[in-house]
This record gives C-alpha cells, structure tokens and sequence, in this order.
C-alpha cells in the first residue's frame, strides 16, 4: 500500500458492496487528499457530485460521468480515456453486466432502455466494459434461452464456461460485444420479441427483466 497513490474514488452508487468501504478507505488516504465523485448523496463521504455528462480529471485520466438511474436513482458509468492510448474503459457497475443488466429497484424499463441502448450503446463498439459483478456465465444462459439462434451467444458462453472452469474472469467485455449478445441491448429481436409476447421496445425491456428475474437455468 505504500507505494500506491490514491487520487480518487469513482463510486457508481450507494449500495454498500459498492460504496461500503468508503469509512475504511477514509482511514487509509485522508479525505482531504482524496475526492470521492458519484452521483447520490447516500454515498457516504461523497466529496463531488457529478451531473450527466460531467467531465473532469483524474491525474492525467480524463473522465466522462453518465447518469444511469433505474437499478438506482443516483447510478453513474465513468467513461475513462488517457491521452496517448487508444483504450477507452466503461466502469458500469450494477447498470450494464457482460450480457445483462441490473435489477429495476429504483427505476423502470423506459429508463434502462435509455441507459443502455441511447447512452452506453452510442459510445464506440471498441470501448471496454468492466462491470461491477462477474455474472457473465448466468447472463449467458439466459440470453441462449431467450435468443436460442443467436450464434454471438452461443460461442460467448462456450468461452466464459471454459473460463470460469479455470476460476479466471470474463471482464472485460466491449460495446460491440454487448450489442450482439446481451439480450438488454438486443429488445429489437424477433426472436426475443416473440419470446416475450411484445414489439413495443420499453415493454420488451421490462417482460425481458421480469423473464431474467425468475430464470434458473
């Protein structure tokens, strides 16, 4: 730890396997050495709020702030870029998993729709997604289930089972990868549209949650 330097803490929200450590980490780097961005006030010892679109640095990290309410009301995504590298990174928390989505506690369909498919899913295909929970291999199975032809989804689950055999991640994921495989990003699917008994895009969003919430594959 002593060789490391802190500058800040992006928190995506307020739930406590996210922000939960926040009082430890006070401890560790003072507060008055250390800003903590995030968009809700229940983020414990939250420094700066950020607004949708905010920009602002990091040392030499240059970040993008994206408000995602539904699974919470204050979510935010960071979009990180370095000058001189070509890699963007999505930190997205508990609103866009590799192949899923979080759980509408704080929000409705309309608005996850929104967040992943007119926000997240405009950034460029290239941009790695590193997500707060590894449940890819679950997501996976729910997405072969309810887009059984989707050869994407198929040869991604093969991939992350064989991974995950071996106890290694699946993160990252990138944009482009999401859009042929995550059912969220997918709503304008025939095959998932007929599954779920929909067209209309904000219902397909929601009948694909309620289908993933009660899913035991």
């Amino acid at each position: 730890m002593s060789q490391v330097t802190v500058a800040a803490a992006l928190v995506t929200h307020h739930h406590w396997d996210h922000a939960g450590g926040m009082g430890e980490f006070r401890k560790i780097w003072p507060a008055d050495k250390v800003e903590a961005y995030g968009g809700d006030e229940r983020i414990e010892h939250l420094t700066h709020k950020v607004e949708h679109e905010e920009k602002f640095k990091v040392g030499e990290m240059e970040i993008t702030a994206f408000k995602t309410p539904c699974h919470t009301k204050g979510h935010i995504c960071y979009y990180v870029s370095h000058p001189g590298d070509d890699n963007r990174i999505l930190l997205t928390g508990d609103t866009l998993f590799i192949a899923g989505c979080g759980k509408f506690f704080e929000g409705n369909g309309a608005e996850m729709h929104h967040n992943l498919n007119e926000v997240l899913g405009k950034l460029p295909d290239e941009t790695q997604v590193y997500p707060g929970h590894e449940y890819t291999l679950s997501n996976l199975k729910f997405a072969q289930h309810i887009e059984p032809s989707n050869e994407h989804v198929k040869t991604k689950l093969e991939w992350a089972a064989k991974l995950r055999a071996r106890h290694e991640p699946t993160v990252p994921s990138t944009i482009g990868e999401e859009k042929e495989t995550n059912p969220f990003m997918r709503t304008w699917s025939p095959e998932i549209q007929k599954k779920v008994g929909a067209t209309d895009l904000i219902k397909v969003m929601d009948l694909v949650r309620q289908a993933k919430n009660s899913f035991r594959g």
